[in-house]
């Protein structure tokens, strides 16, 4: 019997949370498309074990493939301009008993060599699936109810309380570390090199801005965000498994252009990243990330009466909109195993996140890891906080 090493370990429970999220629809559902510029469920069902084959199986070990058209099907994902949507049919897509053939023999031949992987590789493998596993909770989460199977356990956290007084806090002018250095651990490429940026003084929220002051600026004409739907004049949020009465306190998973919208109309703006760095203490020991919850947590959960107040959950609780264009640090060079993880990308149409969602693996909530969307996304667990210079 072969014994799990540590690389092995890592593997493994990556791989039991994202077959865990599979299990959660209904097996007539999985060649659904529940986002409409995303893949069928498919696909990603395919995708993980491929891209693990393709990077240690073929890039790492030079192995002869087995099912060559599978290794290109499920290679890559899609990030469609708006207006251009994927038209495959179901029937384009293999049966689901020869994708899942396929993804153990690929299972059984990387657990096979996986000693002999550089441990780089497999960080890249296991981070990469980790991020599938929110990236695959967003698409679930747009999945009707009644496609899936609700776990067993409370489905929401603690009740809301009330709206929290707004605070500013006072940031002082100084130097924000950004990125990280070879040798301080793994990092992917956009995340090299460390270089610091000298930010002047600002103010920022000390929370994230919430569901029930967001409803003022909708009760105002704004549109509603992707997650509230109205019934007979009342406001529902649309949890993971099910609608609930709209939790004031909960912070307001929006697009980067309703944050900003919603800014302007409170007469200030959003944080940059730099920024970011300068206000946010380090990644707290928990918190509403690494698949505790979820949904959201109210605001102010986890907060501590004991110390000088701080800007709260910047870790957690819904990834932060910045107002940073998604672009390369000084001295970027990209991966040659995964050339395409992020220069596609510094388009000027992508714009940093930075923090943790519900769904984020804690292996993410390092400071310098950086996440990146389109500014129109309405999926996102991603909110925003009020700063003003």
């Amino acid at each position: 019997m072969r014994t799990q090493t540590d690389k092995g370990l890592t593997l493994s429970r990556a791989r039991e949370q994202t077959d865990a999220l599979f299990h959660l629809v209904r097996p007539e559902s999985l060649y659904d498309r529940p986002i409409a510029e995303r893949h069928r469920l498919v696909f990603y069902i395919g995708h993980l074990e491929t891209f693990d084959w393709n990077l240690i199986g073929r890039y790492a070990l030079d192995r002869r493939s087995f099912q060559p058209e599978f290794d290109r099907l499920f290679a890559f994902g899609i990030d469609p301009p708006p207006g251009e949507l994927p038209a495959d049919r179901p029937a384009d897509w293999p049966g689901l008993g020869e994708v899942e053939r396929y993804n153990q023999r690929t299972r059984d031949e990387i657990d096979d060599v996986l000693e002999e992987v550089p441990e780089q590789l497999v960080h890249v493998a296991v981070e990469h699936r980790l991020m599938h596993a929110e990236t695959l909770a967003y698409l679930l989460h747009n999945l009707p109810y009644g496609k899936k199977v609700a776990p067993p356990g409370p489905m929401t956290g603690p009740t809301p309380s009330g709206l929290p007084v707004p605070r500013m806090i006072e940031i002082p002018a100084g130097p924000a570390r950004m990125g990280r250095e070879p040798g301080e651990g793994f990092g992917w490429d956009n995340e090299f090199q460390a270089h610091t940026v000298e930010v002047p003084a600002f103010a920022i929220s000390r929370y994230k801005t919430t569901n029930g002051e967001y409803l003022q600026f909708v009760r105002q004409g704004a549109a509603p965000p992707h997650f509230w739907v109205e019934r007979e004049g009342d406001w529902f949020y649309r949890g993971m498994f099910a609608e609930i009465p709209l939790p004031l306190d909960w912070p307001v998973y929006a697009t980067y252009q309703e944050a900003e919208s919603f800014a302007r109309w409170r007469g200030m703006r959003l944080l940059s990243e730099p920024e970011f760095h300068r206000a946010a203490c380090a990644p707290p020991a928990s918190g509403n990330f690494d698949f505790r919850h979820w949904d959201p947590l109210p605001v102010t959960a986890g907060e501590r009466a004991d110390r000088e107040p701080v800007p709260e959950q910047m870790f957690g609780n819904g990834w932060e909109w910045t107002s940073t264009a998604f672009a390369p640090f000084p001295g970027f060079a990209p991966f040659p195993f995964y050339d395409n993880y992020s220069a596609p990308f510094f388009d000027g149409r992508h714009y940093v996140l930075k923090g943790a969602s519900p769904r984020t693996a804690a292996c993410f909530l390092r400071p310098s890891f950086r996440n990146w969307f389109r500014p129109s996304y309405p999926y996102l667990y991603a909110g925003f906080r009020l700063v003003a210079s």
